[in-house]
């Protein structure tokens, strides 16, 4: 996997206010830390970041963060978590987390669907149920995503943890029978008639037919009384 270099500041300002400011100017408060390394907090340019995932296509990324304030040095990381504004999805805050090159990381890779399933060709619905997966490697084995054929799959069939391989250098860390994602057959809503039993219906026309019958005297009974 590519390191992109991402030019960093360590800052001296803290709290709220140096916050929002620093946001004005279209920089992003941060922190790095790792199990090696005392935390830094730093501030970054929001449009190198964005330049860095449209280059990658993902947000899943190596970072060379080359950290500026006096003196210049070099650190390898990740993005360990994004705070954003729900309402204007503006960075609000990053956290780098400082990673070694030689020693596995644990990391969450999205599924990417490839080929069309002749189940759904036949009318099914493919259904993902997992759209992203965890796995351990190391940084440079990393895939941007994890594709998973879809081409051989009929209605009711399904593809699990088990059934995906990666190679040798890459772990799934989620237990091989749970599923990814299946073909489920479509769902057809229809508005059944209340089918009445046989013996019912003859019932109901023996009962039609006295009534009708009986029709007749009741009027004639009704004449006799008033005469």
């Amino acid at each position: 996997m590519e390191i992109f270099d991402l030019k960093v500041t360590q800052r001296n300002t803290f709290g709220k206010s140096s916050a929002r400011e620093l946001r004005r100017q279209g920089l992003i408060p941060a922190v790095l830390y790792g199990p090696k390394r005392e935390s830094i907090p730093l501030t970054l340019s929001s449009l190198d970041l964005d330049k860095i995932y449209k280059d990658s296509g993902t947000e899943q990324v190596i970072l060379k963060l080359i950290i500026k304030n006096g003196g210049t040095k070099n650190a390898t990381a990740m993005v360990k978590e994004v705070q954003t504004s729900p309402v204007t999805d503006r960075y609000l805050h990053i956290d780098f987390y400082e990673i070694s090159l030689y020693e596995e990381v644990v990391v969450n890779v999205p599924v990417a669907v490839t080929g069309k399933s002749k189940g759904v060709e036949r009318g099914g619905l493919l259904q993902v149920v997992r759209h992203e997966l965890e796995i351990s490697c190391l940084p440079a084995d990393m895939p941007d995503k994890i594709e998973v054929d879809v081409t051989g799959l009929d209605i009711g069939d399904s593809v699990h943890i088990g059934d995906i391989e990666l190679g040798d250098k890459i772990r799934l860390l989620a237990a091989p029978g749970l599923t990814v994602l299946t073909v489920v057959a479509p769902t057809v809503e229809e508005e059944e008639e209340e089918e009445v039993p046989e013996e019912e219906a003859e019932e109901e026309a023996v009962e039609a037919e006295a009534g009708e019958s009986e029709a007749p005297k009741k009027e004639a009974a009704k004449e006799e009384d008033t005469t």
